[in-house]
């Protein structure tokens, strides 16, 4: 299993993946989910994958292989022109690993399934941000989408939903993502530390942070244990429940 989270802000783009990845639970390893691809001040993009860890080093592959020689790139994501043809040449590319694995079915097709996030700019345009389902078709995040997430979802989107605001700094966003990645993983084994994550400035054409968090990164394991008695906290906070609230009420 995997967590990634992709987010826009008015600053720019904020991404953030887990690195564990399992074939049961004896056989747990470290793997990096998130790629990053640059020509300086001309384009940067980012892909954060998830699912079948097979179809996904594949699809990087290519996709690594296609934008290296200059013969070798037809078509290539250095050279697409647009944030919305490179998510188009991402699917494109999933959907070919994908149904070369297994050409049997909808069944097969799950077995090797994977989902991606795609974000980024190019020169003459806004950053944009994608999410590419295992079928090759994709979203566009927006005003009222404006972050997406793959692999273990639900336990780190409450956090997300409640806190996300488009203004805030990306201090604050990996602040809040921190607390996110943190839930879920005290929640679902299968999603772990090390944290990867990369902050891209609106208009840089460059990666404006990108790090590594280990498990005994001090600032993180102050945000866990710091998130846990706040809670405790507001639990303690919000008054008592009745069972005679009915009749409290009335009088």
């Amino acid at each position: 299993m995997t967590y990634c989270v992709g987010m826009r802000l008015n600053a720019g783009l904020i991404f953030m993946s887990d690195t564990r990845t399992n074939a049961g639970m004896d056989n747990i390893s470290t793997v990096k989910k998130m790629h990053t691809w640059e020509v300086p001040g001309e384009r940067s993009i980012v892909i954060m994958t998830a699912g079948n860890l097979a179809t996904t080093q594949s699809v990087i592959s290519l996709l690594d292989e296609r934008s290296k020689a200059p013969e070798d790139r037809n078509p290539s994501i250095l050279e697409a022109p647009s944030m919305f043809q490179i998510a188009r040449e991402v699917g494109s590319t999933l959907r070919e690993v994908i149904q070369s694995n297994d050409p049997s079915g909808p069944k097969a097709e799950a077995t090797f399934g994977a989902s991606m996030i795609v974000g980024g700019q190019i020169a003459g345009s806004g950053p944009r941000l994608f999410l590419v389902y295992p079928a090759g078709n994709f979203i566009e995040a927006s005003d009222d989408t404006p972050f997406f997430q793959i692999g273990e979802a639900k336990y780190g989107k409450p956090i997300l939903v409640r806190a996300h605001d488009q203004e805030m700094s990306f201090e604050d966003a990996l602040k809040l993502l921190f607390v996110s990645f943190d839930s879920t993983i005290k929640s679902n084994l299968s999603v772990g530390l090390p944290l990867d994550y990369v902050t891209y400035e609106a208009d840089s054409m460059r990666i404006t942070h990108q790090e590594r968090i280990e498990a005994d990164d001090p600032y993180f394991q102050m945000v866990s244990n710091g998130w846990g008695e706040a809670l405790k906290l507001a639990f303690d906070q919000l008054p008592p429940f009745s069972f005679d609230r009915d009749s409290d009420a009335s009088s």
